[in-house]
């Protein structure tokens, strides 16, 4: 009786194939139905939560909007940033990178001409950009950034709205696509438990591997954040004016415990794709950011509503904290 409540544990992932940008793994011996139930999660994950660095404006010297043409060059700026948003970087720290660009025709350019500080490294160096047609210059200068999924230009910070600067939609994820297929094995005496193959394929700034062991820990960070059940008093209205006294004695003394909490990340909070891009894009990291904001100064973030304030209230109530 005791076999029908053990629901048996899958194996370690294995290596099928692995390639510079492609990868495939399986996972064996999993419970009858969950190959379908880890697999679409990961692939979720995958495809939402892999953090990964886009170019967020460029400026180029002599032009003033995106519906310019460059005189002396084949390609129109529209097209010069569709080219340039094709190159590839990894970022070694959190901060934002300007690479800038110099050069002089005639001259086919590729990445290979960027001037790349130390903090970043270009992974596709042969990538087209434009070709110079005479002995016309280019000057240009574009900032890197590392952040996740889809950021439209309309939130990107606006002090960097300067005269001259055009501001980018920003596709962070380094995924190009990811699939997965289940079928049966046997396992004992039963042949209906699942293996699981994971299919890939990223741009290169980051593997297929690591993209894959980077889904499992988020998918196991946010399970581990909702064991348990918090608890709630019944009295807690009744004895609000009893416990503030006793709540602002403690209040002045930080733990330990409060400051690894308010050093949380933003993106391990549980919050919304779209509000955790609007709180990086208003400069807030961490939940002890949060908290040091009041809801006026939060709406006054371009992108920011009241249904992403009432969630930041809901996640702020769940740690025990408030807005300013």
């Amino acid at each position: 009786m005791s076999s029908y409540h053990n629901i048996s544990l899958p194996s370690k992932p294995k290596i099928v194939k692995e390639e510079n940008t492609h990868g495939i793994f399986e996972i064996d011996g999993l419970y009858p139905g969950y190959g379908h139930t880890l697999g679409n999660s990961l692939r979720r994950v995958i495809l939402s939560s892999i953090p990964g660095v886009a170019a967020t404006s460029i400026k180029i010297e002599g032009i003033e909007h995106e519906f310019s043409a460059i005189k002396g060059v084949k390609e129109d700026v529209i097209a010069i940033i569709l080219n340039l948003k094709k190159v590839k970087f990894a970022i070694h720290d959190d901060e934002p990178v300007t690479v800038s660009l110099s050069v002089k025709g005639p001259k086919v350019v590729t990445a290979a001409d960027l001037s790349v500080p130390t903090q970043a490294t270009l992974t596709n160096q042969d990538q087209y950009l434009f070709e110079i047609t005479d002995k016309a210059s280019v000057d240009l200068e574009f900032v890197i950034e590392k952040g996740l999924g889809f950021v439209p230009r309309e939130m990107i910070a606006k002090n960097k709205a300067e005269i001259g600067t055009i501001l980018l939609d920003a596709a962070f994820t380094p995924i190009r696509r990811v699939s997965y297929e289940v079928e049966n094995m046997r396992v004992g005496d039963r042949t209906d438990h699942n293996r699981l193959r994971i299919n890939i394929e990223t741009d290169g700034s980051v593997s297929a591997k690591e993209a894959f062991e980077s889904s499992i820990k988020t998918m196991i960070n946010q399970l581990q954040s909702v064991v348990g059940f918090k608890e709630f008093s019944v009295d807690i209205e009744e004895d609000k004016s009893e416990d503030t006294s006793s709540t602002e004695e403690v209040s002045g003394e930080e733990s330990e415990d409060d400051k690894d909490v308010n050093k949380t990340k933003i993106e391990d909070l549980g919050l919304s794709t779209r509000t955790v891009n609007t709180l990086l894009a208003g400069g807030i990291k961490t939940l002890g950011g949060i908290t040091k904001r009041s809801e006026e100064s939060l709406n006054e973030i371009e992108g920011m509503g009241a249904k992403g304030i009432e969630e930041i209230k809901e996640v702020l109530a769940s740690h025990g904290l408030s807005l300013k």
